[in-house]
């Protein structure tokens, strides 16, 4: 996997994270230390889940079968479409304010990243350059966390932000999803 394809999943996963950011930011007045029990925990379990997929996705290309680049594309492209569709359901989130939430959140940003990592950074030739590779993405998504609190601080009256983001990691997901279909 080339490094702009890393970084565009990486990106694309980050986008979730940096859609919910904005949202909590534009909805809600945070103490620093909220906002970095949100960064931390976005980040950690974006790497924690496409860790977890890699091993699982390693475990499963070794032992049972080499899951095909077309299939490999095709959950791609469906996570995508997840994507897109959740950003259609405008769900109210009026808890984020009690402790541990950012747990929840953070493991549910991150879902994504589990099957990526089971079905894109598995292929990875040595398991180091994988766990390299959930890193670099659980990096990214960190950055992206910080960069989107950042930034609501300055649109706290545009909501639309958050909705076109996740639309936007959908449709990087689906356009990854049909190159690796197409050119494995």
């Amino acid at each position: 996997m080339s490094l702009f394809e890393l970084f565009s999943i990486a990106i694309a996963l980050s986008l979730d994270a940096f859609g919910v950011a904005i949202s909590i930011g534009l909805r809600y007045i945070l103490t620093v230390n909220k906002k970095i029990f949100f960064i931390v925990s976005f980040g950690f379990f974006q790497f924690l889940l496409a860790a977890s997929g890699l091993l699982i996705g390693k475990l499963f290309n070794q032992y049972i079968f080499l899951v095909p680049d077309l299939i490999s594309g095709i959950i791609v492209m469906i996570i995508g479409i997840l994507m897109i569709k959740e950003a259609f359901q405008n769900n109210e989130e009026s808890i984020i304010m009690k402790p541990g939430i950012f747990i929840i959140l953070g493991i549910s940003v991150s879902i994504d990243a589990l099957m990526i990592g089971f079905t894109v950074i598995s292929k990875a030739t040595f398991l180091y350059l994988g766990v390299i590779h959930t890193l670099f993405i659980g990096l990214i998504t960190l950055i992206m966390t910080i960069i989107a609190f950042f930034i609501a601080k300055y649109l706290k009256k545009i909501e639309i932000v958050e909705k076109y983001s996740q639309y936007l990691g959908g449709i990087i997901l689906i356009l990854f999803g049909l190159k690796m279909m197409i050119f494995g």
